[in-house]
């Protein structure tokens, strides 16, 4: 279950780059709007019922304090992607805005860095939680943890489109959009199997892991996700994507807990 739990992400990731292969335009701004909304939707949830809950139930020998390792994981799991976000050069085609230090790198390539640094926290929350579940042998820990996976292959699917769509406007060649599209999910079961074996053999420090992924993951969805989704222009479409993302990760974690 675990290895298939860090390689269903990727090959989510690796299967929307594959629509390359099938649509001749690049996804519509209305389409667009309502897959990174429900990106969004399935983060925010996956970050609160997946991993910020684990990390305060993983402290609760802290009493009244069982809140800190959350809430301290989770402020510098946002500082750490802010200062990747302006260290590495990326660019977000959603909002044409590229960020980042000056650099010579083509177009394309940063848009691949920015996806790419979406998804390290995406396999970091699910390295920690399987490495949770082996460190408890808590089969239903294992379930819960597969079913964060689930729910962030099925974002990966759009999210892949996504991604390789563009680039293939932008690189004029559809197997390298595809190929681009397919690198930038393969840091994700890398970082999940960093993060299992982190999260497994350091267990005094799982809630502080745990929150981490959640701070990480709550700031790619403030910082890009929701500004590169447009909701001022499509709003009900966005908003829609978002609840509808929050429902689905929401039930899958509940219902499989």
């Amino acid at each position: 279950m675990v290895i298939v739990g860090f390689c269903i992400i990727f090959v989510a990731t690796s299967a929307g780059a594959a629509f390359v292969f099938f649509f001749k335009n690049k996804i519509s701004e209305k389409v667009n709007t309502v897959f990174l909304g429900f990106a969004a939707g399935v983060m925010t949830a996956a970050s609160i019922w997946s991993l910020l809950i684990p990390s305060i139930d993983g402290a609760s020998y802290m009493g009244d304090w069982a809140f800190v390792p959350a809430a301290v994981g989770m402020l510098i799991g946002g500082i750490v992607l802010a200062v990747l976000d302006k260290v590495v050069p990326h660019f977000h085609s959603g909002s044409e805005k590229e960020e980042g230090p000056p650099s010579e790198l083509h177009k394309y390539t940063k848009m691949f860095l920015a996806v790419t640094l979406h998804n390290i926290p995406e396999g970091l929350a699910v390295g920690f939680a399987f490495g949770a579940a082996a460190a408890a042998g808590d089969d239903a820990l294992y379930v819960s943890a597969f079913g964060l996976a689930i729910g962030l292959a099925i974002q990966n699917l759009p999210e892949g489109a996504a991604v390789a769509l563009p680039m293939k406007n932008a690189l004029g060649s559809r197997v390298k959009a595809f190929g681009y599209g397919v690198g930038s999910g393969a840091v994700e079961p890398i970082c999940a199997v960093l993060g299992y074996f982190l999260s497994a053999y350091l267990t005094s420090v799982q809630p502080w892991l745990l929150a981490f992924a959640a701070g990480a993951m709550i700031f790619v969805v403030a910082d890009d996700l929701i500004p590169d989704s447009k909701l001022a222009d499509h709003p009900h479409l966005g908003t829609w994507g978002v609840i509808v993302g929050f429902v689905i990760m929401m039930t899958l974690d509940v219902a499989l807990s």
